[in-house]
């Protein structure tokens, strides 16, 4: 069972708002997983942070596709994944969403290149290309 929404943006907008106040948290390990709305120039993204053993897994996603953090695999998304036409870019080094907005992309897919989007550019300007 799903819900739809005939906005997308309403939808990511009500999803990430809901979701934003909701965090799994175990008895001892604190936050585990973190869901927030991100807003650039008007445009709704959703971020989320997976706290995992010595490292935390960090994505911001539009409707199109998202930006995350190093542990995300470029090469197989272009090479294995290829058919699926994933819209992705890859920040390495970040430990924050803040950083990883701001941070310049290390590698992007095949896909995004058509948008635009490119290494060295910002992760806030990738995902301004994903709307």
């Amino acid at each position: 069972m799903g819900i739809s929404f005939r906005q997308p943006y309403e939808a990511n907008f009500i999803l990430s708002a809901a979701l934003s106040s909701y965090i799994e948290k175990g008895e001892e390990c604190g936050e585990v997983v973190t869901i927030s709305p991100v807003v650039i120039s008007g445009c709704m993204f959703t971020a989320v942070t997976v706290k995992l053993p010595k490292t935390d897994f960090m994505a911001i996603s539009s409707e199109k596709g998202y930006i995350a953090c190093g542990a995300v695999d470029i090469n197989l998304f272009n090479e294995k994944l290829k058919e699926r036409g994933i819209i992705a870019g890859r920040a390495v080094g970040v430990r924050s969403i803040d950083q990883l907005l701001n941070a310049p992309l290390e590698s992007v897919t095949l896909e995004a290149e058509k948008y635009g989007i490119h290494p060295g550019m910002t992760g806030k300007d990738a995902l301004l290309l994903m709307v």
